[in-house]
Protein backbone atom coordinates (compact mmCIF):
# COMPACT_ATOMS: atom_id res chain seq x y z
CA UNK A 1 0.00 0.00 0.00
CA UNK A 2 1.30 3.30 -1.00
CA UNK A 3 1.67 5.63 2.73
CA UNK A 4 1.71 8.73 0.17
CA UNK A 5 -1.83 7.80 -1.22
CA UNK A 6 -3.23 7.27 2.57
CA UNK A 7 -1.77 10.58 3.65
CA UNK A 8 -3.43 12.14 0.49
CA UNK A 9 -6.71 10.63 1.93
CA UNK A 10 -5.82 11.80 5.27
CA UNK A 11 -5.60 15.28 3.82
CA UNK A 12 -8.85 14.90 1.80
CA UNK A 13 -10.99 13.80 4.81
CA UNK A 14 -9.61 16.82 7.16
CA UNK A 15 -10.45 19.58 4.50
CA UNK A 16 -13.44 17.80 3.82
CA UNK A 17 -14.60 17.66 7.31
CA UNK A 18 -13.55 20.68 8.83
CA UNK A 19 -17.30 21.46 8.91
CA UNK A 20 -17.68 19.95 11.78
CA UNK A 21 -16.66 22.81 13.90
CA UNK A 22 -19.76 25.27 12.33
CA UNK A 23 -22.30 23.22 10.80
CA UNK A 24 -24.23 20.29 12.88
CA UNK A 25 -26.46 17.96 10.48
CA UNK A 26 -26.89 15.16 12.88
CA UNK A 27 -25.35 12.78 15.17
CA UNK A 28 -24.85 10.37 12.89
CA UNK A 29 -23.24 12.78 10.51
CA UNK A 30 -20.87 14.23 13.11
CA UNK A 31 -19.54 10.18 14.16
CA UNK A 32 -19.33 9.06 10.58
CA UNK A 33 -17.05 12.31 10.31
CA UNK A 34 -14.89 12.04 13.07
CA UNK A 35 -14.64 7.49 12.33
CA UNK A 36 -13.12 8.44 8.58
CA UNK A 37 -11.07 10.75 10.30
CA UNK A 38 -9.85 8.69 12.58
CA UNK A 39 -9.69 5.77 10.52
CA UNK A 40 -7.30 7.95 7.83
CA UNK A 41 -4.92 8.98 10.45
CA UNK A 42 -4.69 5.05 11.99
CA UNK A 43 -3.80 3.68 8.69
CA UNK A 44 -1.07 6.53 8.29
CA UNK A 45 0.08 5.77 11.30
CA UNK A 46 -0.13 2.01 10.95
CA UNK A 47 1.84 2.57 7.59
CA UNK A 48 4.72 5.00 8.79
CA UNK A 49 4.66 3.83 12.44
CA UNK A 50 3.72 0.45 13.53
CA UNK A 51 4.41 -1.47 10.47
CA UNK A 52 7.34 0.84 9.07
CA UNK A 53 9.63 -2.22 8.40
CA UNK A 54 7.02 -3.96 6.20
CA UNK A 55 6.27 -0.97 4.40
CA UNK A 56 7.92 -0.53 0.41
CA UNK A 57 9.50 3.26 1.02
CA UNK A 58 11.69 2.73 -1.73
CA UNK A 59 8.84 2.44 -4.53
CA UNK A 60 6.55 4.40 -3.04
CA UNK A 61 8.12 7.30 -4.64
CA UNK A 62 6.02 9.64 -5.94
CA UNK A 63 6.61 13.01 -5.87
CA UNK A 64 3.43 14.73 -3.66
CA UNK A 65 3.85 18.16 -5.21
CA UNK A 66 3.24 17.56 -8.58
CA UNK A 67 -0.16 16.83 -6.95
CA UNK A 68 -0.63 19.24 -4.11
CA UNK A 69 0.10 22.35 -6.46
CA UNK A 70 -1.81 22.22 -8.75
CA UNK A 71 -4.50 20.99 -7.05
CA UNK A 72 -4.47 24.14 -4.92
CA UNK A 73 -4.38 26.41 -7.63
CA UNK A 74 -7.42 24.81 -9.26
CA UNK A 75 -9.16 25.17 -5.84
CA UNK A 76 -8.66 28.40 -5.49
CA UNK A 77 -9.73 29.20 -9.54
CA UNK A 78 -12.81 26.99 -9.38
CA UNK A 79 -14.73 26.98 -6.74
CA UNK A 80 -18.02 27.70 -5.62
CA UNK A 81 -17.79 30.56 -3.20
CA UNK A 82 -14.20 32.06 -2.18
CA UNK A 83 -14.44 31.56 1.19
CA UNK A 84 -11.96 29.48 3.56
CA UNK A 85 -14.09 26.45 4.22
CA UNK A 86 -15.27 26.35 0.40
CA UNK A 87 -12.15 26.21 -0.92
CA UNK A 88 -11.28 23.36 1.47
CA UNK A 89 -14.03 22.34 0.43
CA UNK A 90 -12.87 22.37 -3.34
CA UNK A 91 -9.60 20.99 -2.86
CA UNK A 92 -10.50 18.19 -0.81
CA UNK A 93 -13.08 16.97 -4.40
CA UNK A 94 -9.92 17.57 -6.36
CA UNK A 95 -7.61 15.94 -3.98
CA UNK A 96 -9.66 12.71 -4.01
CA UNK A 97 -10.21 12.76 -7.61
CA UNK A 98 -5.96 12.40 -7.95
CA UNK A 99 -5.17 10.86 -4.63
CA UNK A 100 -5.02 7.36 -5.78
CA UNK A 101 -1.80 8.46 -8.49
CA UNK A 102 0.69 7.89 -6.29
CA UNK A 103 -0.85 3.96 -5.41
CA UNK A 104 -0.80 3.11 -9.22
CA UNK A 105 2.49 4.60 -9.61
CA UNK A 106 4.10 2.23 -6.78
CA UNK A 107 2.28 -0.23 -8.76
CA UNK A 108 3.90 0.28 -12.12
CA UNK A 109 6.92 0.90 -10.74
CA UNK A 110 7.03 -2.33 -9.10
CA UNK A 111 5.29 -3.96 -11.75
CA UNK A 112 2.61 -5.87 -9.40
CA UNK A 113 0.29 -6.36 -6.76
CA UNK A 114 -0.55 -8.19 -4.06
CA UNK A 115 -4.02 -9.96 -4.23
CA UNK A 116 -5.16 -8.06 -0.59
CA UNK A 117 -3.79 -4.81 -2.36
CA UNK A 118 -5.88 -5.13 -5.58
CA UNK A 119 -9.39 -5.78 -3.58
CA UNK A 120 -8.56 -2.80 -1.82
CA UNK A 121 -7.94 -0.62 -5.03
CA UNK A 122 -10.72 -2.39 -6.49
CA UNK A 123 -13.09 -1.35 -3.80
CA UNK A 124 -12.01 2.04 -3.74
CA UNK A 125 -12.80 2.62 -7.66
CA UNK A 126 -16.00 0.86 -6.92
CA UNK A 127 -16.94 3.28 -4.00
CA UNK A 128 -16.44 6.54 -6.63
CA UNK A 129 -17.55 4.46 -9.71
CA UNK A 130 -21.21 4.26 -7.47
CA UNK A 131 -20.77 7.89 -6.49
CA UNK A 132 -21.55 8.24 -10.39
CA UNK A 133 -24.78 6.29 -9.98
CA UNK A 134 -25.51 8.18 -6.82
CA UNK A 135 -25.17 11.82 -8.89
CA UNK A 136 -26.85 10.43 -11.65
CA UNK A 137 -29.98 9.62 -9.33
CA UNK A 138 -30.24 13.13 -7.33
CA UNK A 139 -30.01 14.28 -11.01
CA UNK A 140 -33.39 12.73 -11.78
CA UNK A 141 -34.97 12.94 -8.51
CA UNK A 142 -33.45 16.25 -7.14
CA UNK A 143 -32.58 17.78 -10.18
CA UNK A 144 -29.27 18.61 -8.56
CA UNK A 145 -26.06 18.80 -10.33
CA UNK A 146 -22.81 19.53 -8.49
CA UNK A 147 -20.36 20.36 -11.31
CA UNK A 148 -17.11 20.19 -9.46
CA UNK A 149 -17.48 16.87 -7.87
CA UNK A 150 -19.05 15.03 -11.04
CA UNK A 151 -16.00 16.27 -13.37
CA UNK A 152 -14.09 15.23 -10.52
CA UNK A 153 -15.61 12.10 -9.64
CA UNK A 154 -15.23 11.11 -13.20
CA UNK A 155 -11.59 12.41 -13.86
CA UNK A 156 -11.14 10.00 -10.96
CA UNK A 157 -12.98 6.58 -12.35
CA UNK A 158 -11.00 7.34 -15.71
CA UNK A 159 -7.59 6.61 -13.38
CA UNK A 160 -9.14 3.50 -12.22
CA UNK A 161 -10.72 2.00 -15.89
CA UNK A 162 -7.02 0.26 -16.68
CA UNK A 163 -6.85 -0.96 -13.24
CA UNK A 164 -10.36 -2.53 -13.71
CA UNK A 165 -9.35 -3.87 -17.06
CA UNK A 166 -6.58 -5.57 -15.38
CA UNK A 167 -8.87 -6.47 -12.06
CA UNK A 168 -11.38 -8.26 -13.98
CA UNK A 169 -8.79 -10.21 -16.76
CA UNK A 170 -6.16 -11.43 -13.65
CA UNK A 171 -7.04 -10.93 -10.31
CA UNK A 172 -10.70 -12.38 -10.94
CA UNK A 173 -9.45 -15.33 -12.64
CA UNK A 174 -7.63 -16.46 -10.06
CA UNK A 175 -3.80 -14.67 -11.72
CA UNK A 176 -1.29 -12.35 -9.45
CA UNK A 177 -1.46 -8.38 -10.96
CA UNK A 178 1.92 -7.92 -12.69
CA UNK A 179 2.25 -5.47 -15.63
CA UNK A 180 5.11 -5.67 -18.27
CA UNK A 181 8.30 -4.05 -16.97
CA UNK A 182 9.04 -0.74 -17.82
CA UNK A 183 12.05 -0.61 -20.60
Amino acid sequence: ISGKSQILFALVFTTRYLDLFTNFISIYNTVMKVVFLLCAYVTVYMIYGKFRKTFDIENDTFRLEFLLVPVIGLSFLENYSFTPLEILWTFSIYLESVAILPQLFMISKTGEAETITTHYLFFLGLYRALYLANWIRRYQTENFYDQIAVVSGVVQTIFYCDFFYLYVTKVLKGKKLSLPMPI
